[in-house]
């Protein structure tokens, strides 16, 4: 895909922008003193964690929600999700006085599904994957009407999460760089376009957990290809792109300059860290940039900026992670 082809562009993102405003945070950027010490140059923490739902999701959910026609909220809307996108869709449909019905399979935490039905969601629960769990979205949308709005792969979806990219750059308008979680490619294909729409010499890499990270095993194999979806503390980066993906893939290959893979280890450490130097709670997901930086795996000549995707996370297993509990890696062995 030719960067001039790109489905969602600059123009599409700022359209977005102007329709989720006041809907969500403008968030803070914010200098870590003891990542840039470690760094060699300023490394800036995008607080998205800061959103009302405690993730960035609000954002293309919100989006999303937004250019629905009468008729299709009438519909009601329905989703797959590892959690944070639920919780958010959940909150969009709740404003707009909408059905919501949210799809997750067993290896969601028991928190994130609790909070997800405090805001009214209908949530099922089907199977042990994220590709179970679209099966019973597909039933819905087919038998019910309901209206699909997936976590990634969808061009309002894309475009909502891009705001945060607008955000980043005009806030560190000088980053070398800028790590972001990487699951389905929503978030990195959004804030990619945004990025390099307005600075195209800015690198935006992606980080991804080394157990199953299926965008990652896609770009290496050049196509979309499933992977077993395992136990992690990046649980929020689960879930397969789907084979039939239109637009993420072909993105994140175009936009991203990099992907890195981070240990169960490598993930624990950027989730304490956030908490004891930098005294902000944060999920294994939002976590990886931190992770990243710790692990010595990124390089940058200047600014770079990381975001702290979500902060959803079990309390007992943040426990765990931060008093270094032997114990914290249970629910991945």
């Amino acid at each position: 895909m030719p960067a001039n082809e790109i489905p969602v562009t600059l123009q599409h993102i700022r359209a977005a922008r102007e329709r989720i405003a006041g809907k969500v945070e403008r968030t803070p950027a914010v200098v870590s003193q003891s990542l840039s010490d470690r760094a060699g140059h300023p490394v800036h923490l995008k607080l998205e964690h800061h959103q009302a739902t405690g993730a960035f999701k609000l954002r293309g959910a919100s989006n999303a929600v937004a250019t629905l026609s009468p008729q299709e909220k009438a519909r009601g809307v329905v989703a797959a999700s590892t959690g944070n996108h639920g919780r958010a869709l959940a909150h969009a449909a709740k404003l707009e006085g909408i059905r919501a019905v949210i799809c997750m399979s067993k290896l969601v935490p028991q928190n994130k599904l609790d909070a997800i039905r405090r805001l009214g969601a209908d949530v099922r629960i089907v199977g042990n994957s994220q590709d179970d769990a679209q099966q019973e979205v597909d039933r819905l949308v087919a038998e019910e009407g309901l209206v699909m709005l997936p976590p990634f792969d969808h061009p309002d979806i894309i475009a909502g999460q891009g705001t945060l990219g607008l955000e980043i750059m005009e806030q560190v308008p000088d980053a070398s760089a800028v790590l972001v979680p990487l699951s389905g490619g929503g978030l990195a294909s959004g804030v990619a376009a945004a990025v390099k729409g307005v600075s195209p010499s800015t690198k935006v890499i992606g980080i991804s957990m080394a157990r199953g990270a299926a965008m990652k095993a896609s770009l290496d194999a050049g196509r979309p290809v499933q992977v077993e979806e395992l136990p992690t503390l990046a649980d929020s980066l689960g879930g397969g792109i789907g084979l039939d993906n239109r637009l993420t893939f072909a993105m994140c290959r175009c936009l991203l300059d990099d992907v890195i893979l981070l240990s169960e280890d490598e993930i624990a450490a950027g989730i304490r860290h956030a908490y004891e130097r930098e005294r902000e709670i944060v999920e294994g997901a939002g976590a990886v940039g931190i992770g990243a930086l710790l692990a010595g795996k990124v390089k940058a000549n200047g600014p770079m900026v990381a975001i702290l995707s979500g902060r959803n996370i079990d309390m007992e297993l943040h426990r765990r992670i931060v008093c270094g509990d032997a114990a914290q890696t249970e629910r991945v062995a």
